[in-house]
Parts: structure tokens; C-alpha cells; sequence
């Protein structure tokens, strides 16, 4: 629904970064507003000859706003001393939308879980007839969703880099999953990034309800640190609620997930849904790709693509609860990232690393479990494969969960995630 008082509305605005956010914000504001656009990349500032802003024209250039896409970090772009000039102006897509629409809206954050938890509650509402929309750092922009009315509900996952910068952005409904140490490199520090995610339930009015997890001692720190006016609803993830017993689906066999589910369950409570179709969804739900995804399972084996993982703690869910496990490590570790399971806890795996932070991973997990080397993905998956030949103890599984960033070898966790899979058909095909 449009708001009457609208501080975008025929102002000078700068949309900074042309990514999908960037070019949805463009589309939505450029019949409404006088829009300029700026990319660091000089390819994409070409596809927009008559918008687009030079270099040094924006420096002599007044804006009333400028919106920063998501991944634009001030302290290493290109506008990064005009941008500290302008804090005060800096907007995001959320901010946008927010000024423009009044709906109804969930938006989940946390280190791990959000993509997750945010398409199941999405298949939930879709199932019982909602007008749901699934958008954000999953699905779409948030501006380019279409026919939207009054009864439009919207699931939004929100990461840190977006929350950093919204200013005006609400939501009636939040949820913090859980927080460990990410994203240091652009935050500067884990308590500013602690503030970012909290910026999501700092916005909130007193009609607002927030959902955290209180088995987090840091979620639980930061929430004695002040009064909040909205309800706050404190999920403690290590009790199940009873309808666990009736589900079957094994995507909901780590921890990790099935804490995810605890929530999408609590949220539920709270909206009324109809707890039979909200049974059959999850027991339907095969989850997202590349994330704790099982892209093979016979009776002696299962193998799991988890590319998704770029942190220790994002595979420490599924390694607690499998056994026999081989677990494939890569990638770059994250800053301040600790491996918290006991040696005990680790008896039931192995650690494969291959590219070139090996000594990283090695520091981190030493003199808690077998820890194996490789040049590449293909050797390990030799060496591996070797093993479990020789291996009578039953059903082995093989984990893909590389516990750091794709960048190294990579465009993201999903090129990583589908490599994977290649390599695992053709060694299978072979076999």
C-alpha cells in the first residue's frame, strides 16, 4: 500500500552498485524520482549511458539519498571516502520499500540457517493460501515484486551488509537464528557485527514480536543490554516440540536444520497455521541447493553437498549427528572461526582438505581428529573413495561442507557446489 509521506519521492537520489538489487531499485524509482547511477565496474555503468554518473562528476555532485547495494563495502570501493562523507544519506532497497509499502512482513537473519528457514516458512504460508513472497538475500529484490496488495505477505532474509545500512526499514515480524563470528573482514569487528544484525529488532515498534534463539549466550548478552518495547519471543532450540515425532524427512537430521524448523514451527504458532499442512510440507521439503543437500543415498552410502557452509561452525550441525563421516574441507577459513566439538565428538569423522589453506584448517582442527591433505577435489575424492572400499562399518557418508568462502577457486558457494556434483557423477558413473 503507498504511503503518502514519502521522503524519496521527487528527490536527487544515487543508486550505487547496478548488481540485481541495484537495477531492481533503478526500475522501481525511476518513473517516481530524478535517478543517477553509479557501478564500479565501468561494463555495467555502460548499460545505463544516460543515467550513468562519471567518477568525478559525483563528487561535485549533490544527492539526497544514495542506495547502496548489499555487497558495496564503504572502507573498498571506489566511492569510499564520499560515502563516509555521506553516511547520513546512505540508503538500502529495504529502506525503499519501506517507505513505499506498508505489508505485513517476516525477515529473518542469523549466521547460518536463513536461507533455510526463510523457504520453508515461505512453502508453509504458500500451502495455507497466502500471498507470500519470498525475497531478499533468497528469491528476489524486494522492488522488483509485482502486483502487490494489502494482504501481501513477505519473507524476507536479510544479511548483515543490509541491515548495516538501513535506516527506515521495519518489519512486524524478526527473528535472529543464532550469531557466531562472520564477515569480520567487512565488519571490522564481531561486535559490529553483532550491531548490524541487531539493527533488524532495534527498528521495531512496541506491535512488533522478535524471535531469538536463547541457547545463543551471544544473542542472550546483547538482549540484557537494554530494554526492548516490542515482544520478544525466547526459542529454546534443544527442546522438540512434539510434532517431531511424525516427521520422516531426513533433511531435518542435523541440528542445525532442525533448529531452523523449531522456528518456522514457533512462527507458525504465532501466525495460526493449520499444524496438519504445515506437517505435510515439511516432511515434503528437500531443501535448497547446495545446502546440506543429498545429492546421492543408497544403503552404504550418502553424499552430501553442503557447499553453502563457509564457516566451521555452519558444519559443526550435520557432523554431530552422522557417523562415519568423511568430510571434505576448502576454501577460505573465516577470521576469529573456532572448531568447537570435543576430540570425543569427533570420533565418528575425518577431515579432507584440499587447496590452499590447509595450515589455516589444520590449526584449527588439530589434535581433535585424522586430518588428510590434498592438492585438488579429484585426489581427495580418490583417496576417499579408497578408504570406504576397505571400510566394513556399515554406511559411510561422504560430507562436502568446506567450512570457508568460495572466492579462493571460486564465484560463489553455488559454481563450488555444482563442481562438486560433477566430479561426484563422473566418479560414480566411472564406478
Amino acid at each position: 500500500m503507498n504511503k503518502i509521506d514519502n521522503i524519496f519521492l521527487k528527490k536527487k537520489i544515487l543508486i550505487y552498485g547496478l548488481g540485481k538489487s541495484g537495477i531492481s531499485t533503478y526500475n522501481f524509482l525511476k518513473q517516481k524520482t530524478i535517478v543517477n547511477l553509479f557501478d564500479d565496474n565501468p561494463q555495467n555503468n555502460l548499460r545505463f549511458d544516460k543515467k550513468n554518473l562519471s567518477f568525478a562528476k559525483i563528487l561535485k555532485s549533490h544527492f539526497d539519498f544514495i542506495i547502496i547495494s548489499p555487497g558495496i563495502d564503504f572502507s573498498k570501493c571506489r566511492l569510499s571516502k564520499y560515502l563516509e562523507q555521506n553516511s547520513s544519506k546512505v540508503y538500502t532497497d529495504l529502506d525503499v520499500f519501506c517507505s513505499f509499502f506498508s505489508n505485513e512482513s517476516i525477515t529473518i537473519t542469523g549466521t547460518n540457517g536463513k536461507s533455510t528457514t526463510a523457504k520453508l516458512l515461505y512453502d508453509v504460508l504458500r500451502n495455507q493460501k497466502k500471498d507470500a513472497r519470498l525475497v531478499g538475500n533468497i528469491g528476489n529484490p524486494i522492488l522488483s515484486e509485482k502486483k502487490i496488495t494489502k494482504k501481501t505477505f513477505f519473507v524476507i532474509e536479510a544479511s548483515s551488509y543490509q541491515l548495516e545500512y538501513s535506516k527506515i526499514f521495519k518489519s512486524k515480524y524478526s527473528v535472529i537464528l543464532n550469531i557466531t563470528p562472520d564477515h569480520i573482514e567487512r565488519h571490522k569487528s564481531f561486535k559490529n557485527y553483532i550491531e548490524a544484525k541487531f539493527r533488524l529488532i532495534d527498528s521495531q515498534s512496541t506491535k512488533s514480536v522478535a524471535f531469538v534463539k536463547i541457547n545463543d549466550p551471544v544473542i542472550i548478552k546483547k538482549l540484557r543490554s537494554k530494554t526492548y518495547k516490542q515482544k520478544i519471543i525466547k526459542i529454546d532450540t534443544s527442546l522438540q516440540p512434539l510434532i517431531f515425532k511424525r516427521i520422516r524427512n531426513k533433511y531435518f537430521m542435523s541440528s542445525g536444520n532442525r533448529e531452523n524448523l523449531i522456528f518456522v514451527l514457533k512462527i507458525c504458532k504465532i501466525l495460526k497455521l493449520n499444524e496438519e499442512k504445515i506437517l505435510r510440507i515439511i516432511n515434503k521439503f528437500k531443501g535448497l541447493k547446495y545446502r546440506q543437500q543429498i545429492i546421492f543415498d543408497n544403503k552404504y552410502l550418502t553424499i552430501i553437498n553442503d557447499s553453502k557452509s563457509t564457516s566451521i561452525a555452519s558444519s559443526e550441525s550435520l557432523l554431530k549427528n552422522i557417523k562415519n563421516v568423511y568430510w571434505i574441507l576448502c576454501g577460505i577459513p573465516k577470521k576469529k572461526d573456532k572448531f568447537n566439538l570435543t576430540k570425543f565428538q569427533c570420533k565418528n569423522f575425518k577431515g579432507y582438505i584440499f587447496g590452499k589453506h590447509q595450515v589455516e584448517f589444520s590449526k584449527n582442527l588439530k589434535n581433535k581428529l585424522t586430518i588428510k591433505k590434498f592438492k585438488n577435489l579429484k585426489d581427495t575424492l580418490n583417496q576417499i573413495f579408497s578408504e570406504i572400499k576397505h571400510n566394513k562399518k556399515g554406511k559411510n557418508t561422504i560430507l562436502f561442507s568446506p567450512a570457508g568462502a568460495s572466492f579462493d577457486n571460486f564465484k560463489n558457494f553455488e559454481d563450488r557446489g555444482l563442481y562438486f556434483n560433477q566430479i561426484i557423477k563422473k566418479y560414480l558413473n566411472d564406478k
